[in-house]
């Protein structure tokens, strides 16, 4: 694989990937989908709290990104995240960031010591992580 630095397309790729990673109620919404599966908008809304109208229009943002699926069952639209992929980036924002363990990253992320490393906090994990 290209690294980034050796392919501006493929940058521009990630950094957009990321905007739409970095918006607090999607990243809510994303979340909620890893850790207890598919949901519905009724049951995103009541776990989130973020109201139908944000809703509609951060689940909007999550499709056009391919973050998310879809299922429709009569009336109910019903979530999950889109791929294992996008399951990796949210468990390592979690962890990065504190909420999260590293049990489902990949083994390379982990450290040696990977209950010392899930204790740290946001930005000596990153480094931690970073600097394997």
């Amino acid at each position: 694989m290209t690294p980034l630095h050796a392919a501006r397309e493929r940058a521009e790729e990630a950094a957009e990937k990321l905007r739409i990673y970095a918006q607090p109620q999607r990243l809510m919404i994303l979340s909620l989908l890893l850790e207890q599966g598919e949901q519905s908008v009724s049951m995103i809304d009541e776990a989130t709290g973020i109201g139908q109208p944000a809703l509609s229009q951060q689940l909007a943002e999550l499709r056009k990104a391919s973050l998310v699926t879809t299922r429709r069952q009569a009336r109910q639209v019903y979530y999950s995240l889109a791929d294992s992929g996008t399951e990796l980036c949210v468990r390592g924002i979690e962890a990065v960031f504190g909420a999260g363990d590293l049990s489902g990253l990949p083994t390379g992320l982990n450290s040696s010591d990977g209950e010392a490393a899930a204790t740290l906090p946001g930005a000596a994990h990153f480094a931690r992580l970073v600097g394997r």
